[in-house]
């Protein structure tokens, strides 16, 4: 038994425990978009990503199940051998019209594809700016991709500027600036529009990750690009098919030479099995629902309205203002309850547990030092009530932390 390297993972584990920083799996049974089980308590789910309340419809189930009747179960292979066929090309273009793009490339995860594109787009000699408050894929992106990585002020265009004056790449060496689109602890946007024109300025390409626009923003779901009138400004976006949309899985879309680059260079396509034909199958229906169905995205904004204004007044500073700045943001629905320290975020979670409303901690690494939350997300699969019942039984274990009156 190799004690010399079990011990000193024992010690670690204990010490965040110590610190309320240790992660477990909870036992969840999902009885929907918006209701599980977890330890055998049914409870309501205010920390899902199935936005548009898609994830149970049985529509997206019929579709998966009338696939099998052709394909295996498993697609048995990467694209570039013998996992590609005509329906993955036929989510692909789907997914391109849905960011108003040429062409699209499909990935396993967002992980990956973030991944992927970025360590295929950018290497030795090129230099990124990223977003301080960039999903861990696109950090992770960044390190893989060996060039030179800047990191701007999160939503600090002016400090951004100065980065790409101050950081010019060499001979033959290219920008790119990569950022969410909205970003996943905090439910704040992206200003696209500024960006696009830095990069149009300085001559940088621009990535975007909008795995939680993607479905939830613009008119048809297109995302924060669509709904900010950026599209033709972003040289590659990353959208996903498992959260507004309901499914698994995740593409890159942008122009046909840029996704033919990927089939050709991002590792995390050439080397992994290809999404089966039932996911597939799911996630064109899904984005057929979703752009013929504009309701969902209207009532996930009323409900995202709705919620952000009550959790707002409150308390002073439990809740994080900062999306708010220069009438830019669109209401999304992620809402960030700034609870502070670990132990307090973890209580209040757990209290909220016992009343039936899953709402897990997000502490650190995954947000700063000090700024420990509730990650509250909305679904338009929630009913009135159900957002009622939130706001009433936080305003009373708030009342009883003495954080509100």
């Amino acid at each position: 038994m190799k004690t010399w390297f079990l011990q000193p993972l024992r010690k670690k584990l204990l010490d965040l425990g110590r610190r309320n920083r240790l992660r477990s799996l909870p036992p969840v049974e999902l009885l929907g978009d918006v209701r599980a089980e977890v330890g055998g308590k049914e409870v309501l789910l205010f920390c899902s990503n199935s936005y548009l309340g898609l994830s149970s419809d049985p529509r997206l189930g019929d579709a998966a199940a009338r696939s099998l009747d052709r394909y295996p179960v498993g697609s048995g292979a990467a694209r570039l051998i013998s996992g590609n066929t005509s329906r993955h090309t036929s989510l692909e273009r789907k997914c391109a019209k849905l960011k108003g793009c040429e062409a699209a490339v499909l990935f396993s995860t967002g992980y990956m594809a973030n991944i992927g594109v970025i360590s295929s787009m950018a290497g030795q000699g090129d230099i990124i700016f990223s977003d301080a408050f960039n999903h861990a894929s696109v950090v992770d992106g960044c390190r893989m991709s060996t060039a030179q990585t800047k990191i701007f002020r999160h939503r600090d265009y002016a400090h951004l500027e100065e980065l790409l004056k101050d950081n010019v790449p060499g001979d033959g060496g290219k920008a790119m600036i990569v950022t969410d689109g909205v970003f996943s602890m905090d439910g704040d946007v992206a200003d696209l529009g500024k960006i696009c024109e830095l990069a149009r300025r300085y001559e940088a390409l621009v990535a975007v990750d909008d795995a939680h626009g993607t479905g939830v923003l613009g008119s048809r779901g297109g995302g924060l690009a669509e709904e900010q009138g950026c599209e033709d400004g972003v040289d590659v976006f990353v959208g996903t098919l498992g959260k507004a949309l309901g499914c698994f899985g995740a593409f890159a879309a942008g122009k046909k030479v840029v996704m033919d680059w990927l089939i050709n260079k991002a590792r995390t396509f050439i080397y992994t099995t290809s999404l089966p034909v039932s996911m597939v199958a799911a996630a064109e229906a899904a984005i057929d629902i979703s752009t013929s169905e504009g309701w969902r995205r209207e009532r996930l904004q009323r409900l995202s309205r709705f919620v952000f204004e009550e959790i707002s007044g409150l308390g002073k500073g439990i809740i994080d203002q900062s999306r708010d700045g220069g009438g830019l943001r669109p209401f999304t629905p992620i809402i960030p309850f700034i609870v502070g320290e670990d132990r307090a975020a973890v209580g209040l979670s757990e209290r909220l547990l016992e009343e039936g409303l899953w709402v897990p901690a997000a502490r650190p690494p995954t947000v700063a030092e000090h700024t420990s939350r509730l990650r509250i997300t909305l679904s338009a699969a929630h009913t009135d009530a159900d957002v009622e019942r939130l706001l009433d039984v936080l305003h009373k274990h708030l009342r009883a932390m003495g954080i509100c009156g």
